[in-house]
Parts: C-alpha cells; structure tokens; sequence
C-alpha cells in the first residue's frame, strides 16, 4: 500500500523502533519521487520542500519511518596534511564548482571524472570508497561548525554550510 507523503512528520515519537527508508542523496533534493522502507512499505513523497536525513516520513503506533541517505561512490582524501595544503585541496575543489564534505580526519568529493583529475594533476593522493555525502558539511577537529544544533549540554552535535552555490 502506497503511503502518500506531503511533509515529515513534524513531532515523531522516538520511542518508537525505526525502519529506515534509504533514499539516493540526488533524490533527497527533490520533492517528488518514490521508496520503499525496508520492510516493504512504498513512500510517494509529493513535498512542499525535500526532506533531509533523520526526518520521519511516517508513523505508526508500532513504527517510525526515517529517511537514511544511501551511501555513495566518493573519493577521500586524507587530512594528515598541513592545514594550507587541505586549504588549498578545497580551494581547487571550490574553483570547479564541485562539492566538498569534511570530517575530522578526511575531505570527500562524489566520485566525478573532473575530481579524479584534478587530484592527479595537483598531485593529491585519494581512495575510492562508499559513504553518505553532505555537501557543505565539514568538522574541525571532532567538531561540525557552520549552522549548529545543540545538545542539552550546549555540545554541538550537527552543523551544516548546505548546497554550495550554483551558477
């Protein structure tokens, strides 16, 4: 049975179990499109603005179902290097309009063509891996800066730049 969303759940009980419905980061920016939860359950998600990871879709009195960003193909980049040549990684990054996410010990970027080939030609080593990709999200230390969320100790627990400029 086909559930038909119009916007998250705005007060989710979280006592309740998850279910999670794994959605691509590129649909996640839409407002129309389609899923199924892990136990089967189809989503038509018709929003008056896209979701983001961690908002409840739908509710039972059994269950909550929570949208899980699917992980992706990105290249990581190892922050054991000084502080100007990661600057300058994410300046290069920046300058071809391409997405940047950071964490405390590694810069990602998507999988992408032009990205491979700018860190070979400036000579900056990466791998090949799997993760969930937050354009505009970056750590310092073990901390995310940028717009922050706290906890009930006042300790950032998530921050975020958003979307970088488009043009």
């Amino acid at each position: 049975m086909l559930q038909l969303i119009q916007a998250p759940v705005s007060l989710p009980d979280l006592t309740l179990p998850e279910v999670a419905v794994i959605v691509e980061r590129v649909k996640l920016a839409k407002r129309l499109w389609r899923a199924h939860a892990e136990d089967g359950v189809e989503f038509g998600c018709e929003l008056e603005s896209p979701v983001k990871p961690g908002d409840t879709l739908w509710q039972t009195e059994k269950v909550r179902y929570v949208v899980r960003q699917e992980p992706e193909a990105v290249l990581e980049i190892s922050l054991e290097i000084a502080p100007s040549a990661a600057a300058g990684i994410g300046w290069a990054v920046g300058n071809l309009h391409l997405e940047l996410m950071a964490e405390a010990t590694r810069l990602l970027t998507p999988d992408d063509r032009a990205v491979r080939q700018l860190l070979e030609r400036i000579l900056v080593p990466f791998r090949e891996t799997r993760a969930v990709f937050r354009a505009g999200r970056f750590a310092r230390g073990e901390t995310l800066v940028a717009t922050t969320k706290t906890d009930s100790v006042g300790g950032v627990v998530a921050v975020e730049l958003g979307q970088s400029h488009k043009h």
